[in-house]
């Protein structure tokens, strides 16, 4: 990357969680949006695997509406988004997309049609 190249940023608030309050800078994609979910691994103190705190990109707010009516010279209240924040998502769980040929996510020793196992006993 040379000194021209300019890596943009947003500063998006977080909610929830660990970071609850805290403001940082998100780097923005091509299109101007921060990532969907934003991933915080925190180092275990005891030397173990780390824990990762997940968040999930929501909607900051949008600008008043106006009905139809008034609309020529309200530009500025059209209902337009207001820029992004990211809300804490206590279950952590990354969404996939749903194909036909994906197998679904179960639990360890769990049948495949979620029920009982009868040589369990």
């Amino acid at each position: 990357m040379s000194d021209t190249d300019v890596v943009k940023s947003e500063d998006t608030p977080f909610e929830g969680g660990p970071m609850d309050g805290r403001v940082l800078p998100v780097l923005v994609g091509p299109t101007g949006q921060p990532p969907k979910i934003y991933r915080i691994p925190v180092p275990d103190a005891g030397g173990g695997p780390p824990t990762v705190h997940v968040y999930r990109r929501v909607p900051r707010g949008h600008t008043v509406g106006v009905p139809p009516r008034e609309r020529r010279r309200a530009w500025g209240r059209l209902g337009l988004l207001r820029g992004w924040k990211y809300e804490y998502d206590p279950t952590g769980k990354v969404d996939r997309p749903k194909w036909p040929w994906s197998k679904p996510d179960t639990a360890p020793g769990a049948t495949p049609d979620g029920g009982r196992n009868d040589t369990d006993g």
